[in-house]
């Protein structure tokens, strides 16, 4: 090996150990925003350039030692200059002495010599006290060796030297670190394909409308041109219970989507069992909506009839929609009220609920229905309803006005339609002889303070020819 002209005695002492080996997994964090600049100022600190520069160990290519040194993977004739020229490059005392090595001995550079060559330029420049000059052409001739022979770098050689132009100041858009960075993103494993998108037909685009997160802004438009898409076959009860249950859970009154549920109900009535029927009337009760299908309580009648001995609670449910409706038929109710449907529910793990829907009926039969003369729920199987002050003769005599606070969640969305379940308490609450007093949450918002709020309240009672009590309560 020759040794560079110009640079007397610049040949290194042979070492007494080898050089340090570090796997490809050892970590460092140090900072990536240094400017070439700042390595190359005379005038910086050995503190900030020692700090800038925590260079990673170079991963090492040593099998064991030999008469040569340490040999590179695969041994050969080679291996003892190829480790020589290594510690040659360690041992430099000079960014231009670096050069020299590597450009002089072309036969003898491995893909793991130009991380080494980093590393020491590295060390140069933050050595104490005084690091040596540093010319650009000389900065610039190793990125070319680099840029030169990095496509037969592996990905750890790229990985590394990558990081310690980084650390040196090369810019990141400069040629070094795009062409490090090119062969890094080449090495890459190809992403896969996306997957091909399927063709959506008119009612799995409404399916896919309904799980779409950006849905709830324009709703009611999104769904009605899914379903206008839509053919007959297409409109699968699994889609029509999506549809149902969406426009009930966000309280959608969409007259529209309504129907067009209420239609695939009569359609398709042969085909459903009650427990989807109660699925597909659950919006119609709580939006308080009756359709304009006209076959539509026909159509839920035969269905009762047919499927009310299978699935108690379902009936039940069907029973407590059309009881929102104002439209009990008097053929379920006998069956629902009678003694064996009775003890039969009373052993089912869901008795509680179906005794309280139950009473609920029992209720609306007794204010609503007074031409109903079939069966009734006994005294002994109901739950109450209604608070305890507001079912005897003495409190209402007492209490003649009930306040009812009127939240947002109380109304379908964007109008001014009670849900079903309210609009059922106000009802039987007026027909129980009270007077209703609403409270609509616009008016209330807008009251600042207590004593604004009793000023409010005392109006209202006014305007029912009742007066505020001495106490103000």
């Amino acid at each position: 090996m020759r040794r560079p002209r110009g640079e007397p005695g610049s040949r290194a002492p042979r070492p007494t150990e080898g050089a340090t080996c570090a796997g490809p997994g050892e970590s460092w964090s140090p900072s990536p925003n240094s400017m070439l600049r700042v390595l190359l100022s005379a005038q910086a600190s050995a503190t900030r350039l020692s700090g800038l520069l925590l260079l990673p160990p170079v991963q090492t290519c040593c099998l064991g030692p030999s008469k040569w040194g340490d040999r590179p993977p695969g041994g050969g004739p080679h291996a003892g200059p190829v480790q020589g020229l290594q510690r040659l490059l360690e041992q430099a005392r000079s960014p231009g002495e670096l050069l020299r090595w590597l450009g002089q001995n072309p036969t003898k550079v491995r893909a793991h010599h130009y991380p080494v060559a980093l590393r020491r330029l590295g060390q140069l420049l933050g050595s104490r006290p005084q690091p040596p000059p540093v010319e650009q052409a000389t900065l610039q001739d190793l990125s070319q060796l680099i840029i030169r022979n990095c496509p037969s770098f592996d990905i750890h050689t790229i990985h590394v030297c990558l990081h310690l132009a980084v650390l040196l100041g090369f810019p990141s858009d400069g040629p070094l670190v795009c062409a490090l960075e090119r062969e890094r993103r080449f090495r890459l494993p190809p992403k896969p394909p996306p997957p091909l998108q399927p063709v959506l037909r008119g009612g799995q685009r409404l399916e896919a409308a309904l799980s779409c997160p950006r849905f709830l802004r324009h709703p009611q438009q999104h769904l009605i041109r899914s379903l206008a898409g839509a053919r007959p076959e297409e409109l699968t009860p699994h889609v029509m219970v999506l549809l149902a249950q969406h426009l009930a859970r966000h309280r959608l009154r969409e007259p529209q989507l309504l129907e067009a549920i209420a239609h695939f109900l009569v359609v398709q009535e042969a085909q459903l069992n009650s427990k989807v029927v109660q699925k597909l009337v659950l919006p119609f009760g709580r939006l308080n909506y009756l359709p304009l299908e006209q076959q539509f309580m026909p159509c839920l009648e035969r269905i009762l009839a047919r499927e009310a001995g299978m699935a108690p609670l379902a009936t039940v449910n069907i029973l407590m929609s059309l009881c929102q409706l104002r439209c009990l038929p008097f053929r379920a109710l006998h069956f629902v009220f009678s003694p064996g449907f009775i003890n039969y529910i009373s052993g089912t793990p869901h008795a509680l609920i179906v005794r309280r829907y139950l009473s609920l009926l029992d209720t609306a039969v007794e204010l609503e229905l007074p031409a109903y003369r079939g069966p009734r729920l006994p005294r002994r199987q109901q739950v109450p309803i209604f608070p305890q002050p507001l079912i005897t003769d003495r409190a209402r005599c007492k209490y003649r006005v009930v306040l009812m606070l009127r939240e947002r969640w109380h109304f379908c969305r964007d109008g001014r339609v009670l849900l079903g379940s309210r609009a059922l308490r106000e009802r039987h609450l007026g027909l129980m002889g009270y007077q209703l007093l609403p409270l609509p949450f616009e008016e209330l918002e807008s009251q600042r303070g207590l004593p604004q709020l009793k000023s409010y309240l005392r109006q209202k009672l006014q305007a029912l020819g009742l007066r505020w009590g001495p106490e103000g309560g």
